[in-house]
């Protein structure tokens, strides 16, 4: 079985200008080898038909890594056998290199050679209508056609076609680029919200059990009721968020979830809940709703309620165990503002440098809204976002 070299590789190559010298050898050996009498062969030896010859079938060997170098050798062979007298198999074998030079050479090659092969079939056939004296001395300038301006209009189709396709292949690589970024855009949004949903309904509640259950354990004297009631707020936060948490499930599971499982995101219809949990677990809240409460785009809700939540969360962790929230649904934004003092009025700058506050300012940008944290006077944190109503 014979093995074909690779495409582009210097043994495909050296093969085609093995089988080029094969078969201007075979139109030699037939005695079909010259076009016309010979000139300056004469009655010299047969083989030196064979040198211009053997040049062109190495300059088909370099067609791929030096075309102008084989074109300049072609056409030196070419000359040389044109002045023996001419040799079909070595016209032949030119055909293939002037094709070769226009499809693997330098786009300003053809043109060149496409100028100067006019030229040529322009010259011959004035010469051959001059030299019989009629205007059949056109067809003259046939051969000159077929030699030289067929290779290059050949080259130059194939050229263009290869150039197409390259180009073609160029911009699917980069749609397969452009796909694959924002691909993993799009991945990387989704984990960064679901670290934002994970950090809300999660790290929220831990806390709370967190700061109850120190307190249980490092405050001395504890009456029973009062342990009772730590342990009551430890439960009630533990399966909050254990629902919570199966909602966040069943989203990621999709498809597979269960038509009766929709879960349902909280909303700011749930912020007497949040209250109502904060001062469950030791921290006195006023809540203040003005304006006229209305159902939200469920973006809306869901951050309002995150926020909310978090804020009461920093507020039982950091603050001296009071807070106010207000709630004003205005015409175009819903704001929502919590104040809250802090034990220590030294570190103030610092607060909410964490998940928590970065969370709450990329839900408020999501909606195109705006949020503002940070100590405000009396030694108080001051959450203040603001949200448009109109948000998808």
């Amino acid at each position: 079985m014979v093995r074909i070299p690779p495409r582009g590789s210097l043994a495909r190559d050296l093969a085609l200008a093995a089988v080029a010298l094969v078969g201007g050898t075979l139109i030699i050996v037939s005695g079909a080898y010259l076009t016309f009498q010979p000139a300056l062969l004469g009655d010299g030896p047969e083989w030196l038909i064979y040198l211009p010859m053997v040049a062109a079938s190495g300059a088909v060997a370099l067609r791929r890594r030096a075309p102008l170098t084989g074109l300049a050798i072609g056409t030196v062979a070419l000359a040389a056998d044109l002045t023996m007298g001419g040799s079909i198999g070595t016209l032949l074998i030119y055909t293939q290199v002037l094709y070769d030079a226009c499809v693997f050479g330098p786009a300003r090659l053809w043109r060149r050679a496409l100028e100067v092969a006019i030229a040529v079939v322009a010259a011959t056939a004035i010469i051959g209508v001059v030299s019989m004296g009629s205007v059949r001395g056109l067809a003259l300038g046939i051969p000159a056609v077929l030699l030289l301006v067929l290779p290059i209009l050949t080259g130059l189709s194939v050229r263009q076609y290869r150039d197409q396709a390259a180009l073609e292949r160029s911009r699917a690589e980069q749609t397969a680029r452009v796909a694959e970024l924002d691909r993993r855009q799009a991945v990387s949004a989704e984990r960064t919200r679901m670290a934002r949903e994970l950090h809300d309904m999660v790290a929220n509640h831990l806390s709370v059990m967190a700061i109850h259950a120190t307190a249980a354990l490092t405050v001395p004297n504890l009456s029973a009721a009062q342990v009772e009631e730590s342990l009551r707020v430890i439960r009630e936060n533990s399966v909050q968020g254990l629902a919570e948490m199966r909602q966040m499930i069943d989203v990621l599971r999709g498809p597979e979830a269960q038509p009766g499982d929709d879960p349902v995101a909280p909303g700011l219809g749930e912020v007497e809940r949040l209250v109502t949990g904060a001062r469950a677990a030791g921290l006195a809240v006023e809540l203040t709703t003005t304006g006229s409460p209305r159902a939200l785009p469920v973006g809306v809700e869901l951050a309002g309620y995150r926020i909310v939540q978090e804020s009461l969360t920093n507020a039982l962790k950091h603050g001296t165990g009071t807070a106010s929230v207000t709630v004003d649904y205005g015409t175009d934004e819903v704001r929502l503002t919590v104040h809250n003092p802090v034990a220590d009025p030294g570190p103030l700058d610092h607060l909410g440098a964490g998940a928590g506050l970065i969370g709450m300012r990329e839900r408020a940008a999501l909606l195109r809204g705006r949020l503002d944290a940070g100590p405000a006077a009396d030694a108080r944190w001051r959450v203040v976002a603001a949200l448009p109503v109109d948000a998808i």
